[in-house]
């Protein structure tokens, strides 16, 4: 919300729409100056960044506990709402708010897509063509059937040429920044989450990339924009508790794999076991890569 330049403070207009924020420089002349929103009251002092919780967020997204309460008994009604830990309090920020729905969305979409890869790939299913060739750089021949073959899904990620690791970890790194770009966001007319933006937004690709894009990233063929606002409101609803189980049910398998028990996944045919570290990218065939071979020897001994 703030930038800060080498020498002075420097305030950056880009806060919720009238946010009313007052700052303090560090100059000899002490100039002190204000701009009046709606959102929420930031005052910016020597000591840095507070945040005044009295100023209510005007948004119309989840901003207080009371809001995430009533979200909870709409997505389970038996549970209700469950914060052991305690971090939506009542003197929670819309911003934390916005930051811990963004996050849950976010990670359950992909444990969505990581739970029904992981079903497809254990049970020997991939693409009929070569994942790597020769394209004049004398390269092996590799089949998507041969990283297949390689075992569960942990070994055939660890089977993967070094170059294809590489190329989706970049793709990865560019749809993360996309999605917190704030310039992308507001193309389409929408916020970041934690400036009372949608949580769980993610901004369209076609028509904005130098390079075409046939197909946008969340609903590449359009239907939520054929929904009513109550089909949406119950398909978002339905999408959190998804995204939900099946982050328990990745992880499941994941534990299952490592030889843990997991009710109800431990006799599941089709999770082979995997002997590898599932938390380390890469290994001892990546070692071309800078650090990773001092990295791959630290692996299952954490370097200490």
């Amino acid at each position: 919300m703030l930038s800060f330049a080498s020498s002075s403070l420097s305030y950056a207009p880009t806060v919720a729409p009238r946010a009313r924020v007052s700052m303090v420089t560090k100059n000899a002349g002490l100039e002190t100056f204000g701009k009046i929103a709606e959102g929420h009251h930031i005052k910016v002092a020597e000591t840095g960044l507070a945040y005044d919780p009295s100023v209510t967020w005007t948004t119309g997204e989840i901003s207080t506990q009371a809001g995430m309460m009533e979200l909870a008994k709409k997505l389970n009604p038996t549970v209700g709402f469950y914060d052991p830990l305690g971090i939506v309090g009542p003197d929670a920020k819309p911003e934390t708010i916005g930051w811990f729905r963004h996050a849950e969305i976010k990670h359950g979409r992909v444990a969505m897509a990581a739970f029904v890869g992981y079903c497809v790939q254990s049970n020997g299913i991939c693409f009929p063509w070569n994942i790597q060739g020769s394209f004049g750089y004398d390269l092996p021949a590799v089949s998507f059937a041969d990283i297949s073959a390689a075992g569960g899904p942990a070994d055939q990620w660890d089977a993967l040429p070094t170059a294809a690791k590489v190329q989706i970890l970049c793709v990865i790194g560019f749809l993360e920044m996309w999605g917190e770009t704030s310039a992308a966001l507001e193309m389409d007319g929408q916020k970041h989450y934690v400036r009372g933006g949608k949580p769980g937004y993610f901004p369209k690709l076609k028509g904005k990339m130098p390079h075409p894009v046939p197909l946008d990233l969340w609903d590449p063929f359009g239907f939520t924009s054929k929904m009513s606002a109550e089909r949406k409101e119950k398909a978002l609803l339905a999408e959190v508790n998804n995204g939900r189980l099946a982050m328990i049910g990745i992880f499941g398998m994941i534990s299952a794999s490592k030889g843990l028990k997991v009710p109800g996944l431990d006799s599941i045919a089709g999770i082979k076991p995997y002997a590898g570290e599932v938390m380390a990218p890469f290994t001892a065939a990546d070692a071309s890569l800078p650090f990773v071979e001092g990295m791959a020897k630290s692996i299952g001994g954490y370097g200490w």
